[in-house]
């Protein structure tokens, strides 16, 4: 899968294999599916899945019925039905997966009904294909000052040539229902083509144009997700995260979908947890949670006015607490259900690499001892005129 060395170049492009993400292997791109039944036979009397799926730009796919007469493998260049002309592509998933990922996108549609492939791509029309790509920048750039002069709050985020160059797609991302008929008109008679607009949301502009997120990884949204969950803030305080907009929020300015990962396993974890709003009464006074740590297990509570002295408990004490309160009684002081933990020494830090000791800054520095070196010096002294006097 995927080229040896496709790093990217000084233009932005992959080196490697110099097909600049159109490569056979169909490594270089976003979404890649590994045909995992390509090397097993199909039971007898089973006829081939007749669909294909075609991948077009920034990880677009669709499925496709191949024509009787053309056998096509993963990688061919195919010139794809449209709503008028033909749109090029490259061809990513053959044979019995195409069924499973139409069944996993739930697409019904059946295998007649699917569009149409024309034929596999000539070089007359990769080159139009191509000239067409390339002209998107410079597009891009003049569609985003056009819509600026005509005053449109809205966001052009990316713009895709049609395979035969005869429409251009324009997405774009926007707050507010934008009136964008004059930017029709603007847009076709400046570059002489028939426009169409696509709204996306701000989830799906990141997932076209891509980029790194926090963890130092690409956007799990341009890589390998395809459904994009809601997320809510609730997610980050199920899981003690602080509620930091600058933090949370990925790449599109909406909450992070990594938020959602882990959360079914810190709801389980916190079903063993009482309700941080749930207080404990003893003899003492009422003691309400401060703070929890699902990983170890702890809670911590503070006496009703004395809120400076915490007393970690364990989710087990803490329950056995509010059990007899529940029955009507009250315990004496949750101190007694203070269980102390010892760390010792060797878990708090380990030189595995040769570091310094962590503590080497707790030791006040030694003084030198002045006088000791005086007295050495003037001994030296009195022995050197001595030696000198005989």
């Amino acid at each position: 899968m995927g080229c040896t060395s496709c790093s990217s170049g000084t233009d932005g492009q992959p080196k490697g294999c110099k097909n600049n993400g159109t490569c056979g292997s169909d490594g270089c791109n976003k979404l890649t599916v590994f045909d995992w039944l390509s090397n097993m036979s199909l039971p007898g009397n089973s006829l081939p899945f007749n669909g294909v799926e075609v991948r077009f730009k920034n990880g677009r796919k669709h499925f496709y019925k191949t024509p009787e007469d053309v056998t096509l493998s993963i990688g061919d260049v195919v010139a794809t039905e449209a709503t008028s002309g033909h749109d090029i592509g490259i061809v990513t998933l053959t044979g019995e997966l195409v069924k499973v990922q139409m069944k996993k996108k739930k697409d019904t549609t059946a295998v007649d009904e699917l569009p149409k492939i024309y034929r596999k791509a000539s070089q007359k029309d990769i080159d139009i294909w191509q000239n067409s790509r390339k002209k998107e920048s410079e597009i891009q750039k003049r569609s985003r000052e056009i819509a600026i002069h005509l005053g449109l709050k809205m966001k052009i985020s990316d713009i895709e040539y049609q395979g035969d160059g005869s429409k251009v797609i324009f997405y774009y991302t926007a707050e507010e229902r934008v009136d964008f008929r004059q930017l029709i008109k603007d847009l076709a008679k400046a570059f002489s083509t028939r426009v169409e607009m696509k709204q996306v949301g701000f989830r799906q502009e990141a997932s076209r144009l891509g980029g790194i997120g926090s963890c130092g990884r690409e956007l799990c949204c341009s890589t390998w997700l395809t459904d994009f969950r809601s997320v809510k803030t609730s997610a980050a305080r199920y899981q003690q995260l602080s509620l930091n907009p600058l933090k949370l929020a990925g790449q599109c300015g909406k909450l992070k979908c990594c938020l959602n990962y882990e959360l079914d396993s810190y709801l389980d974890a916190l079903k063993e947890f009482p309700k941080n709003d749930k207080k404990l009464f003893t003899e003492k006074g009422n003691a309400f949670c401060i703070k929890i740590d699902i990983f170890k297990g702890v809670l911590w509570y503070a006496y009703e006015g004395k809120a400076m002295n915490w007393f970690m408990l364990s989710v087990e004490n803490a329950n056995k607490i509010i059990t007899i309160n529940q029955k009507g009684d009250k315990v004496a002081s949750i101190e007694e259900y203070v269980e102390d933990v010892v760390v010792p020494d060797s878990q708090i830090f380990s030189d595995v690499v040769g570091q310094d000791s962590l503590t080497r800054f707790d030791k006040p520095k030694q003084k030198r001892n002045n006088n000791k070196r005086r007295n050495n010096r003037n001994r030296n002294r009195n022995r050197n005129q001595k030696r000198d006097a005989k």
